[in-house]
């Protein structure tokens, strides 16, 4: 493993030394496997790789560590490389009853993400298509739904809005600016907000929100 991988790794794991052995093996499999298609397709801003396990892996841990402890269907918005859908899955495996959904529209991402829940034996399922039309029917319900660096918090929460609507609350980690994205997003929805600092970037949060009603 390259040096700045292995003090990448090594970071993430003191921020979060109660992950198991267990997980943290299946995550070694989602970033040896990210590494391998990343030569062929952008999964994650290239500028970040050296930084996979604190930029992406851990700031996915901080999302799967707010997740209730009673919640067991999970929906993930554009999955993307996996953060934070496989690392909530990896989390969640033993969980009984755990379902992870990830909905990507994009084909080919859509293809490492079935490979990579393959490979780490995890309960994920791929949906390739757009969020809205996955979405506008959804039967098997949520207990949570998440995102990240997807869109900004207003829209996410449109994006998001048949199952916020419904009562399930969501959990999106955003960046410095998070404060005027909530300012905004509050211009148009009325909701319950709860922002959690983040612990890889003393200047972000994760928005939880909750009790969503168009304005």
């Amino acid at each position: 493993m390259d040096a700045s991988l292995k003090v990448g790794r090594a970071a993430a794991q003191k921020l979060f030394p109660d992950v198991s052995r267990e997980t943290w093996a299946r995550l070694e499999t989602l970033v040896a496997l990210l590494l391998k298609w990343q030569k062929t397709i952008n999964l994650v801003a290239p500028k970040t790789v050296p930084e996979v396990w604190t930029r992406h892996v851990a700031d996915s841990l901080q999302v799967a560590a707010l997740i209730p402890p009673d919640a067991r269907i999970v929906v993930d918005l554009g999955s993307g490389g996996g953060f934070p859908g496989l690392v909530i899955a990896a989390v969640l495996k033993d969980r009984d009853g755990a379902e992870i959904h990830l909905i990507e529209s994009d084909q080919r991402k859509s293809a490492f993400l079935r490979e990579a829940a393959r490979a780490m034996a995890v309960p994920a399922k791929v949906h390739n298509a757009r969020i809205e039309s996955a979405l506008s029917d959804w039967p098997p319900g949520a207990d949570v739904v998440t995102a990240r660096a997807l869109a900004p918090l207003k829209d996410l929460i449109g994006l998001a809005a048949p199952l916020l609507k419904a009562g399930t609350p969501g959990i999106f980690p955003k960046g410095r600016e998070s404060l005027e994205e909530l300012a905004q997003a509050e211009a148009v929805w009325t909701l319950d907000a709860r922002l959690v600092p983040s612990l890889t970037d003393p200047e972000a949060r994760v928005v939880v929100v909750s009790a969503v009603k168009p304005r």
